[in-house]
């Protein structure tokens, strides 16, 4: 993985409960004392005293609830108190080259705030003190007047800003750094994902000129022989799965291949290849009887590459069961699309056009893309039990699937062998759509020759993997 260092700040620290009182001071201080005629003024409500209190309270917000992952997003903040700052000093500082000269520092000050953060410099955090205490020693600066002359009533404006840096300061030898070895999240990755920076430069670019997800879809059929397969089945079931299927290896199998072919859990979205490690989602649709009234939802199911067959089962069954339990089989995104449904049309599809420029961005928020079926890493659909064979199912515009596959009902075929003899062998067929962005031709070959190998023997997928690859950084 990259070699960069992931800070974060516990609630369970005292110096983080200290910060956020400093935070809270500052906003009732920024209020209470807002010091400078014209204070009532729109202009300046807004730029200077709306923009700091939400600055500060943000701030306190990102490293409370989320200081354990993404404390990297008080950048947002920071540069928030530096638009504030700057626009203060343009108010107060006469000279247009002075002004100028603050602007370019604050720019300074808030970028290196946001690199350090980001974990691009190993040793940075000792540089955020200096960056805190530059901004201090300009309020003393511009405030040695009254200092000198122990005017205390004069400083008082100045008071917010003091508690804000206090803060900073503080939350400062609150910081630690993550050494568990796995991949924190950073700027450009997605609450589903991480970006995948280390591509080559043809597979960066090529999603900018193959935009269309169905426009860029290789259609893949495999006929597998399934002797061994119902003989692994009817085991299963004689140790208790009782429900234990034709889906469980085929879904088995291909959590075991992503464990050995990590791109394959890869997906485009907004132009840019992310990667979802260890977390394979799994999509399905689930009827609550075989008959052409009873209504159908769609589950997700969160798989990772070390489950073995029998971890699929209890997992995908437990989830089936669930939504089945429900008396009209409704699931929170049947919910949710009732809701949709009850706005108007015109309103309802710029609110469609409003998820999709969200989710171009990274930006929809993270309880939507687990509900939506749209956004996993595979659907599964089966033919068989409608007793067809499979179909090529389109990947969906929306959202960020990068695989569809489906698999028809068993089928007999009499094969002449090299005796000449003729002998009876079950199959049963395959069909995948495959978003060819993803991964080259060779790589998709080489894991479907792994995915036929285990369902040869099924009997690998009873353990878990030895060894599970990574995806590149």
């Amino acid at each position: 993985m990259e070699r960069r260092v992931h800070f974060y700040v516990s609630r369970k620290s005292a110096l983080t409960w200290v910060m956020a009182l400093c935070m809270v001071c500052s906003v009732v201080a920024r209020i209470a004392f807002p010091g400078v005629k014209g204070s009532g003024d729109s202009l300046y409500v807004w730029s200077q005293i709306v923009l700091p209190v939400a600055a500060t309270l943000l701030y306190m917000l990102i490293a409370l609830f989320n200081g354990k992952e993404m404390f990297y997003k008080t950048a947002i903040p920071v540069w928030l108190m530096a638009i504030y700052s700057g626009l203060w000093i343009s108010k107060n500082i006469e000279g247009r080259m002075m002004v100028w000269l603050f602007w370019i520092a604050l720019i300074f000050f808030a970028t290196l705030y946001t690199d350090i953060t980001a974990g691009n410099r190993k040793h940075g955090v000792f540089l955020l003190v200096p960056v805190v205490l530059s901004p201090v020693a300009f309020l003393l600066y511009f405030y040695r007047e009254p200092l000198l002359q122990r005017n205390f009533s004069a400083l008082l404006p100045a008071l917010a800003d003091f508690l804000v840096l206090l803060g900073v300061f503080v939350l400062i030898f609150a910081l630690r750094i993550h050494n568990d070895g796995e991949y924190h999240p950073t700027w450009g990755d997605r609450n589903d994902g991480r970006r995948v920076r280390t591509l080559p430069p043809m597979a960066q670019i090529t999603s900018y000129f193959q935009v269309e997800r169905n426009t860029c879809s290789n259609l893949f059929e495999e006929s597998f022989e399934i002797t061994h397969v119902d003989r692994y089945i009817r085991q299963k079931r004689r140790e208790g799965l009782t429900d234990f299927g034709i889906t469980h290896v085929l879904l088995a199998a291909y959590v075991r291949g992503v464990a050995k072919y990590p791109q394959l859990n890869r997906f485009i979205s907004g132009q840019k290849v992310y990667s979802r490690g260890n977390d394979i989602q799994y999509c399905m649709v689930v009827k609550k009887e075989m008959t052409v009234d009873s209504p159908d939802t769609s589950i997700k199911v969160h798989l990772t590459p070390a489950d073995t067959a029998v971890d699929v089962y209890h997992k995908l069954n437990a989830a089936v069961e669930s939504v089945k339990a429900t008396q009209e089989l409704d699931s929170s995104l049947d919910n949710l699309i009732g809701y949709l449904n009850l706005i108007p049309s015109v309103v309802l599809k710029f609110t469609v056009w409003l998820l999709k420029l969200l989710d171009y961005f990274g930006l929809l928020p993270k309880f939507l893309v687990e509900l939506s079926p749209f956004h996993g890493s595979l659907f599964f659909t089966s033919m068989g039990s409608l007793g067809i064979r499979p179909i090529y199912h389109h990947l969906y515009d929306f959202g960020n699937l990068p695989v569809f596959g489906a698999f028809g009902m068993k089928r007999k075929a009499y094969e002449v062998q090299e005796d000449g003899s003729v002998v009876q062998k079950k199959y049963i067929d395959v069909k995948f759509v495959l978003d060819e962005r993803i991964v080259d031709g060779y790589y998709y070959a080489t894991f479907f020759k792994y995915y036929r190998t285990l369902m040869r023997h099924p009997e690998l997928l009873d353990t878990p993997p030895e060894v599970i690859a990574q995806d590149i950084p």
